[in-house]
């Protein structure tokens, strides 16, 4: 890890927050992510999923924040384990916000707000499109597909099961044994929170989809929709057959 440590900051008395930013080759929005993050004044873990453009040299100029990487691409999902596992020696919670300059970092405050005192709850950021927005197809049938399997799975209910802002309990989030490790651990993570009786709630959020942007999605309609099936049935068999 690089830079300096930053002091623990919260909206919320006595929550021990921290922010982890998986990347992988978004040279373009990570500087602005990252320092919009950065005024939330919560410790920023930045890890960096083998990127292969001028992703590494955007993060080394930004200082005072904690960057981790992987020297192959592993996938989202074992990025934010990367994340999860540093950030936990700080922090009790953990905000991920996706590198993307889709979200807007300042919304995080309303996921730490709502966390109810005492309770260990997994909160999503529910993306709200303004009317006439532009929202690429793919999120649109991505995110209905999403939230009906995520239920036929055992999970909640949800109205944005793919939103890649939340804020996570440590260690539990940890400890739930989740086997994917690319997008699909956002979903199964949360099918197995609910199996495991811990609360997941959403919060509205803002989301940025401007067309001609700088934002770049790594989504692979074909292939991410086969490993979603791939991963939804062996949730569904689980579920089914072993009661797990």
């Amino acid at each position: 890890m690089s830079g300096k440590k930053s002091s623990i900051a919260s909206a919320k008395p006595g929550a021990r927050v921290a922010v982890v930013i998986p990347v992988y080759n978004h040279a373009a929005t990570i500087t602005d992510v990252v320092h919009q993050t950065k005024e939330l004044g919560y410790p920023v873990f930045v890890v960096d999923d083998g990127s292969t453009d001028d992703t590494p040299q955007k993060i080394k100029e930004i200082l005072g924040i904690h960057v981790i990487t992987h020297k192959a691409n592993k996938g989202k999902g074992a990025a934010i384990l990367s994340g999860f596992a540093a950030a936990c020696r700080v922090a009790d919670w953990v905000i991920t916000i996706d590198a993307d300059g889709q979200h807007y970092p300042q919304d995080a405050r309303k996921l730490v707000d709502s966390l109810p005192d005492g309770a260990r709850t997994l909160v999503v950021g529910k993306r709200l499109y303004a009317a006439g927005e532009h929202v690429p197809w793919t999120s649109r049938f991505g995110r209905k597909f999403s939230n009906f399997w995520v239920w036929a799975s055992g999970g909640p209910v949800l109205s944005d099961s793919q939103s890649g802002m939340r804020i996570y309990p440590l260690p539990e989030a940890m400890n739930l044994g989740v086997k994917a490790r690319r997008f699909q651990f956002e979903v199964e993570i949360l099918v197995k929170a609910k199996r495991k009786g811990i609360p997941v709630t959403e919060v509205p959020v803002r989301v940025n989809y401007r067309p001609g942007g700088a934002r770049v999605s790594h989504f692979r309609p074909f292939v991410d929709f086969l490993r979603n099936s791939f991963t939804f049935s062996r949730l569904i068999f689980a579920r089914i057959f072993t009661r797990r």
